[in-house]
């Protein structure tokens, strides 16, 4: 069978490259670029828990030695500190900040190793055909020619040619902030806490106010990023020199606060949602599909997840026949996870940076904050990874289902399992390979030999239920998981999301969950015999506000 071609390489082209390989499917990458990324330290990004070990899974790098985890978050309005937080060293959910060049090469050295993939650089996609049996697409360059592929995934960014190919429209709204970053070497008070800081007293009142935010790096270098009153006035060196000079000023108290420059840009960010995910064979993930990014929260997270989320679902399909189910539930799933978020965004901007509650409601800059915290921790609304608790694949009505802290849908916690082979492991360590897990909670388990209790009790009725499950599955137990009781099992798909939880060994209830997590009894269409569906037409001409935003989206700092 043909392989997956994905357009762009960059991290999300990379990570669902290597997602698919470790998969047993064959990738082209087709990369527009040279095939390396210049080093620009004010580029960086900010990972959460999730995120962070999906690209350490995938890179086999601690990224935490190339970057710094947050020892603690500080929110201050005018002078007065509204949240502090402290993080245990160690702590996962400590947020991870990272230059991107840095995550980008780690996931181009490991693509390199892997045989099923192949990557071509200079090659700009300029036509995209489909068929009943697969997809082409020819690129323009030096090494112009025609691709064959068996499906095509457009991670080629917010001007993405995949979308523009397609038709599918990319609503929404455009420069929703504008920032001046800077990344510099410096000492401030608070090593390795970030900091956002609202209505600084050594600025003047009113819009130009604005906000700061220091992202710590290694080596003691920051990243600043000062909101920029709406507009579009020009951020020259002079206005970024003068920034600094003040932020700096005001934050030691020095007349002369000493720093080393490193870098300077302006990142805007836009709100957009693509109509469609999936035309087809073909699919769009990360800024092809969707942008977001104000308050603090970060879209490459949203990037990485669709990669996680589609990776397993094209992986099934290949292996074992398209199934149009489990393929559409790509779109379902992480559109209305990103739609929530853009909606929670767009409902908060104009409280949050409008200030119609301050001095109207007793406590509203302090729920303003929590919302700010929110967007910047990557928890709540604001930033929180989404669930798929509505989602077609997930399983209804199952007799033995219990509840435990991890709701259905949701990404599941990290905890220490015993694998097939007697080793223990952490239950992420076991996800992206495109397996169901089934989870045994069995207290007492890991102070004994595999050998004495792998033949005990339930587990060889469970194993019997395992191996008859609809797709290959991969039996762990674990001591415990939060809220569970002991005997209880967990179906977890493939991509961390928990399916359900049961009370003991119930073959017939487990065997309906995983059918339900695959879309449906079989699958739809003899391997290859897929038909292209028509995309629906959708207006060609794109308004002109739309062709200002993917014109001026892209060409900042992400």
């Amino acid at each position: 069978m043909d392989p997956v071609i994905i357009v762009g390489a960059g991290p999300v082209g990379l990570a669902l490259a290597l997602l698919l390989t470790r998969q047993h499917v064959p990738v082209v990458v087709l990369d527009e670029g040279p095939g390396k990324e210049e080093p620009r330290p004010a580029r960086t990004i900010v990972l959460r828990e999730d995120t962070a070990a999906l690209l350490e899974r995938l890179t086999g790098v601690a990224l935490g030695e190339h970057g710094v985890r947050w020892a603690g978050w500080r929110s201050v309005r005018r002078k007065q500190v509204m949240t502090e937080i402290t993080f245990a060293e160690g702590d996962p959910a400590a947020p991870l900040h990272i230059a991107q060049h840095l995550v980008t090469n780690a996931l181009r050295a490991a693509l390199a190793g892997e045989p099923l993939a192949e990557v071509a650089t200079d090659s700009r996609v300029d036509a995209v055909e489909q068929e009943r049996s697969g997809v082409s697409a020819h690129t323009r360059g030096p090494k112009a020619t025609w691709w064959r592929g068996s499906y095509l995934v457009g991670c080629d960014g917010p001007r993405s040619t995949v979308r523009k190919l397609q038709d599918i429209r990319f609503p929404g709204r455009t420069a929703v902030e504008r920032h001046a970053v800077a990344a510099l070497r410096t000492e401030l008070p608070w090593a390795g806490h970030a900091l956002l800081h609202r209505m600084p007293p050594w600025r003047s009142s009113g819009p130009s106010a604005g906000e700061v935010t220091a992202r710590p790096l290694p080596d003691g270098a920051w990243r600043l990023d000062w909101l920029l009153p709406p507009g579009k006035d020009l951020v020259t060196p002079e206005v970024v020199l003068t920034r600094i000079h003040e932020t700096l000023t005001g934050w030691t108290g020095s007349a002369a606060p000493a720093y080393d420059l490193l870098d300077t840009g302006v990142h805007t960010v836009h709100h957009r949602l693509a109509r469609r995910w999936r035309a087809g064979r073909v699919f769009l993930a990360g800024d092809a599909a969707h942008l977001l990014g104000a308050f603090g929260t970060q879209g490459l997270d949203e990037s990485l997840r669709d990669a996680d989320n589609l990776a397993w679902k094209l992986a099934a399909a290949w292996h074992h026949g398209p199934h149009e189910a489990l393929l559409d539930s790509y779109q379902t799933e992480r559109r209305a996870v990103v739609a929530a978020r853009l909606r929670a965004a767009d409902q908060a901007l104009p409280v949050l940076r409008g200030g119609g509650l301050r001095g109207i409601v007793p406590g509203a800059a302090r729920g303003q904050d929590a919302q700010f915290t929110d967007g910047h921790l990557g928890r709540g609304a604001l930033g929180a990874s989404g669930g798929h608790a509505g989602s077609p694949l997930m399983p209804r009505h199952l007799e033995a289902a219990i509840p435990v802290d991890t709701p259905p849908g949701a990404q599941v916690t990290d905890v220490r399992v015993t694998a097939e082979d007697g080793s223990f492991v952490r239950l992420r360590d076991r996800l992206g390979r495109g397996a169901l897990l089934v989870v045994l909670i069995a207290p007492g388990t890991g102070v004994w030999d595999r050998k004495h209790w792998v033949s005990a009790g339930v587990m060889p009725r469970l194993a019997a239920a395992v191996t008859a499950l609809p797709h290959p599955a991969e039996l762990l137990v674990a001591e415990s998981y939060p809220g569970a009781p002991a005997h209880s099992v967990l179906l977890v798909r493939p991509d961390g999301h928990l399916v359900t939880a049961l009370s003991g060994v119930r073959p017939a209830d487990l065997y309906t969950a995983a059918e339900a997590t695959l879309g449906g009894s079989a699958p739809e269409a003899e391997p290859g015999a897929e038909e292209a569906r028509e995309p629906e037409r959708e207006q060609t001409e794109q308004p002109m506000s739309e062709r200002a935003a993917t014109a001026e989206a892209g060409s900042g700092l992400r």
